[in-house]
Order: C-alpha cells, then structure tokens, then sequence
C-alpha cells in the first residue's frame, strides 16, 4: 500500500539526473550566482527536495557552506538515521537513499552545509523547546554515526545525544524554534484603515524597506506580533504531563495589530533579520502540513492500542539538574528500550504465536505487549507490525501533532506567513512539501493549499520557476 511505505519512511533511489553536479568538500567557496526567477520545487515526500538543494550548491546558486533555512513545518525533521554511518553524508546517492521524511535536514548540517536552521510552527506543534538552540552536530567516535550535543527531549528521547568531547569533525548549528500564529481575516479597507492606521502605514514602508535593505525598527516591531513569545507556548507546553503536547488555545483570533508582551515576538524577528542579511542566500522551505495536520497513525489504531504504545515507548524525561554520567545513563536506558522493541516487533514478523509474545513480554517494561498484540489480532488477519513499531517511536514524550485546520485557521496562518517573509529578504530558492501521500497534510485540502501558497509566493516575489516534481516521481510502491 502506497500510505503504509510512505508512513515506514521508505525513500525511493534518487534519479539519475543527480549525478550532474558534484560537491568537493575541500573546494574554494566560489560566488555565488543568482537565479532570473526564483525556483520552487515541489515534492510529495519531504526530504525529495534535498537533490535539488544539493544541485543548487552544485550550481552555485547556494554556497557550499554556512546556509540558512526557513523550515516552516508541523514537524522539526531533525531527527537523525540511527545507524547510518556518519561518513556515508559524503556520498551523497548513498545519502539520498538513508533518509526519511523525519531525518533530512542533521546530516547535511554534519556535511557542513546547513548552519542555521529557523523552525517556524503553527500553536499546535510542540516537539522542541522554543528559542534558540546552540549545539554541535558530529561523529560519535564509540559507533561512527552521526550524533548531537543538545538535550532537548525531542534529541534524548531517540537516544541521539552524546558529550562534546565524544565528537569529531564537529559542527556547529544555531537552531531557532519560533511559533506562528494565525491573525485575523483581513477587514474591510475602510475598517482596517480606522482601526490600525500606524500598523497599515507602518507595513507599507516595511514592505518597501525590504528590497532596500533596511527594514524600519519600528515596522519590525508590528510585523512580528503574531509571533509567539520565545518563552509563551514553551510555559503552555511544558506544564503538560506528555512532554510539550500543549492544549491549543484559541490562537486563531489573535490580531496582528495587537501587542505583544515588550522584548518577546518582536526579538524572534529581529533575531532572524540577524541571521538572514539582506543579499544572503537562503533556502525558504516549506511543508503544507505547517497549514493544516493528521496524525495518520490515529486512524490506523484503536485508542486503547495508541494508548498501549504509549505505555511500551514511554520516555521518561530526566531530571534538569542530571549531572554528565546521569544524562548518558539516561539515554543508553532509552536506547536499549527502542532495540528491544524493534527486535520484539522484528519477531513478531516471523512468529506472532503465545509463545513468542510471552517471552518477550517477560522482559522489563514489556508486559503491555501481551494486550496490544491481542487486541491488533483481534482486528487484522496479519498486523503488519513494523508499522506498529513505527507508529510506537511517535509516541514517546509527546504524540505527533494533530490538528485539521479550519478554512479561517488556514487563511489566518497564510496572512501569518505572507507578513513574516515580507519582512526577510528574497529567499535563493523554495522548497515545498506536499505530505499528502501518508496523510500528514489532509488529502482533501492539500492541493487548495498548495495553490494559495504559490499565489502568495507570487504576490511576494513576482515571476517564480514552478517545478511540480511529484507529477513525474515514480509511484514509491512500486
């Protein structure tokens, strides 16, 4: 089934047609060149627009290293292949064809390309901590794959962390967690003009400040307040018991003339026109589930059997105050938890008799398995178990966002959206996912979706090179 490979995070082998550029690592970082219209690739599965990105460093079109991203997405993408060896980012063919939709964007920055990476999220997507994130990006010297120096849940949870002094060839990445909110529905032009006379004005001259390269202090102030405050959804989020699922408060009838509080949305802003300089190149990425997101797992299980994952892949977050040796305690607890529950499914494959289930039910932590596996068979004539696996390491310290949008909700986010990247600079090129195929983008509103964020990218940027390249990739079934 076409859903289920997409839901495993099963890529395809990349096209031939990238293996017309090459990138040397060691090569003098040449100028950069400039595309006539900017181009915007879209694929079905998410990291499909690593090739193109990769060919425009080829081209020359981005730099070879320190690139910054926009990511605007309901998912960070930031995990990283469990047991790819680290080396393998430098062979890109054999790169494409280790990534999932989850796992795209860590060893690029491990290859030295990518350096800053601002996630942009809708309210209702709360994985990682917000504000910003320093942390490096290397080699574990003990299993050579590639690993991280933040301790973030979303990073300890996979048992990706390791100390400092564990990495070689090391890189540093500068991580940006912002939240976006929608605003409202546009008034009337005589309304809006009576009601916010400074902010109309004020978004005038900053929307003829960007292609001059100064954007007003005050305009940026305005511009930002539908941002979320670096500390506001993280207070929501982290008061929850499941590790940063917050409750969705009603976000959608936030104004963008109103305020918020001083030195908070307005620094994210700020912080990003930091980043981005005016004449930097820059990839404005974007995942049409930022707009509107299903949990597809939900409709796959019961919720006594999402419940019962929930309990099998429990993560218990560590304390704040865990000193070096307790931390990586912590995580090889974590990561002999996920291979026992991967070996346990793996035999499942082969023999899901009494016999089988029970002894590995007698494992600590295990007993769960005995009713999840009864009740999936109780349903299907043969569960296909590396899927309850997968959906199993979703649910771990929070569960995947879940969250269908209104048509106000998606209009509110797009207005959100089209005042933010006003005020940044022209980006070198966008990359697009759809993320319909395995359902994180409803199927039903996807392609209206994508057709009105071409039309803002249109409005913004004028005459843009439209590549619909999930049109012409071979069916990842087959």
């Amino acid at each position: 089934d076409n859903n289920n490979s997409n839901l495993k995070k099963r890529m395809q082998k990349p096209q031939p047609v990238f293996n017309t550029y090459s990138i040397e690592m060691n090569s003098a970082q040449a100028s950069v060149r400039v595309y006539k219209d900017i181009p915007v690739w879209i694929v079905e599965d998410h990291h499909d627009v690593l090739p193109h990105i990769y060919r425009a460093i080829g081209s020359r079109h981005l730099p070879m290293k320190n690139i910054k991203m926009v990511h605007l997405d309901s998912h960070p993408d930031l995990l990283i292949p469990v047991n790819m060896p680290a080396d393998t980012v430098f062979d890109k063919e054999a790169l494409f064809s280790e990534l999932s939709i989850e796992n795209w964007i860590m060893p690029v920055v491990y290859a030295g390309h990518l350096s800053n990476v601002m996630w942009l999220h809708p309210y209702w997507a709360q994985q990682i901590t917000e504000g910003e994130h320093n942390m490096f990006v290397g080699k574990d010297s003990s299993t050579t794959t590639i690993r991280v120096t933040s301790k973030d849940d979303y990073f300890l949870s996979d048992g990706l962390y390791v100390p400092q002094d564990q990495l070689e060839n090391k890189k540093s990445l500068k991580l940006n967690v912002i939240t976006v909110n929608p605003v409202e529905s546009k008034p009337k032009q005589e309304d809006k003009s009576a009601e916010c006379p400074a902010k109309r004005s004020k978004l005038d001259s900053a929307s003829a400040a960007k292609d001059t390269g100064s954007l007003p202090r005050e305009s940026v102030a305005d511009v930002d307040c539908h941002l979320e405050p670096a500390g506001g959804s993280r207070s929501t989020a982290s008061s929850t018991s499941n590790g940063g699922k917050a409750k969705p408060s009603d976000k959608s009838s936030t104004c963008c003339c109103s305020k918020t509080e001083p030195g908070s949305g307005t620094d994210d802003i700020k912080t990003m026109l930091s980043i981005i300089d005016q004449t930097d190149p820059y990839i404005l990425d974007i995942d049409l589930d930022f707009f509107s997101c299903k949990n597809p797992f939900k409709e796959m299980y019961t919720q006594e059997e999402y419940n019962l994952m929930q309990e099998l892949y429990s993560f218990h977050k560590p304390a704040e105050d865990l000193d070096e040796e307790e931390l990586q305690d912590c995580v090889e607890k974590r990561v002999r938890q996920l291979e026992d529950l991967e070996a346990a499914f793996a035999d499942f494959v082969e023999d899901d008799s009494e016999e089988t289930l029970n002894r590995w039910a007698a494992n600590p932590g295990m007993k769960t398995l005995v009713k999840l596996v009864h009740s999936l068979q109780s349903r299907m004539e043969s569960p296909d178990y590396e899927m309850v696996h997968q959906a199993g390491l979703t649910c771990d310290y929070s569960e995947l966002p879940h969250h269908i949008s209104t048509e106000e909700e998606i209009d509110g986010l797009m207005e959100a959206v089209n005042i933010l990247l006003k005020s940044l600079p022209k980006p070198t090129l966008v990359t697009m996912s759809r993320s319909s195929m395995d359902d994180y983008c409803p199927t039903e509103q996807v392609n209206s979706i994508q057709n009105r964020v071409l039309g803002m990218l249109k409005s913004l940027y004028g005459s843009i090179d439209i590549h619909k390249e999930y049109e012409t990739q071979p069916d990842s079934s087959s």
